[in-house]
């Protein structure tokens, strides 16, 4: 098979070191008196037997045969943001939209901003360039015809975009999105690259496409994430909002908040086989995100990532 010269490119900068130095961070915009800042408010739409947690467990040809839950909570997430006077962006997974094409377009009608989480939460790392660039344009040509909108971000599965594959940012802009929020700064076992900018930062100096990697706090010598997920179930409520507030003062900067319609269901069915690990990440206390999220929701400002960063996307 012959290798084209783009995906010939993407592949060199693959196999070559990239540290942040490479990176142009932006700081600009976005950043405000700390008691104005509006936050970036974003839910990544899929099922709870989806998650990289499950992976092992349930492979993706089973899916179907599992009970699903994600339209239901996901209207149900609708509901609590209407309530908040709340917009959001929501990442949605091209399996669900196929699956449920009226709540793609209630998302929408509801003034959220449709944006793409990939087709079948496939890890970036696992995906040939040809293979993602796929991926990524059946996402967003689905997405666009089902919500009227143009999709214009992309968050990757699992935080899969880091040292080893930036190409990824390449083939997203090639593919006409302006913006992802794919990186997260942090020692994880399942994803994270530290030295990546804890701020906006456009991937390749000079290109208008930019990255908005999820937020961090310094403290007692250590890097706090504070964006939400499972972090969020596990820190006290109170410690989270410190947190939020901290990045506000530190950075003058948006907390970019990201959690999944499943996390608000804690009568979700169990999946069995799972390892100690993975029911601690998936199932603590889901009871409890509600009322924290809502809390949240009124404790701070919040709307659509495209809206919190548009200073960001202009250029």
């Amino acid at each position: 098979m012959t290798t084209s010269p783009q995906t010939a490119s993407f592949q060199a900068q693959a196999a070559s070191p990239i540290s942040a130095a490479g990176f142009a961070p932006i700081d600009r915009a976005a950043r405000q008196d700390s008691g104005q800042i509006v936050n970036a408010m974003s839910v990544d739409v899929e099922d709870y037997f989806q998650v990289q947690a499950f992976a092992r467990t349930v492979a993706r040809d089973r899916w179907d045969e599992f009970e699903r839950r994600v339209e239901l909570n996901t209207d149900r997430v609708l509901q609590i943001f209407a309530d908040a006077n709340v917009s959001a962006t929501f990442f949605c997974l091209g399996w669900v939209a196929e699956r449920y094409p009226q709540l793609i377009r209630r998302i929408a009608d509801q003034g959220h901003e449709v944006a793409s989480h990939g087709w079948a939460h496939h890890l970036v790392t696992s995906q040939t360039p040809e293979e993602f660039r796929e991926d990524i344009r059946r996402t967003r040509g689905f997405l666009e015809d089902l919500s009227g909108q143009q999709v214009t971000g992309y968050r990757a599965a699992t935080f899969s975009i880091g040292r080893t594959n930036l190409w990824a940012f390449d083939a997203l802009a090639a593919e006409g999105y302006r913006y992802s929020s794919s990186i997260f700064p942090v020692h994880h076992d399942l994803y994270g690259m530290p030295e990546a900018p804890h701020g906006p930062f456009r991937p390749r100096a000079g290109e208008a496409f930019v990255e908005f990697p999820m937020c961090t706090v310094e403290a007692l010598g250590r890097t706090i994430p504070c964006s939400g997920g499972g972090y969020f179930r596990l820190m006290p409520y109170a410690a989270f909002n410190w947190a939020v507030r901290r990045l506000h003062s530190d950075s003058k900067r948006p907390c970019i908040f990201y959690f999944h319609p499943w996390e608000i269901d804690p009568d979700q069915p169990r999946v069995p086989g799972l390892s100690m690990k993975g029911k601690f990440r998936h199932y603590l206390n889901l009871d409890r995100m509600e009322p924290r999220l809502k809390r949240l929701l009124a404790d701070f400002r919040w709307d659509r990532m495209d809206r919190v960063f548009g200073s960001f996307l202009s250029n």
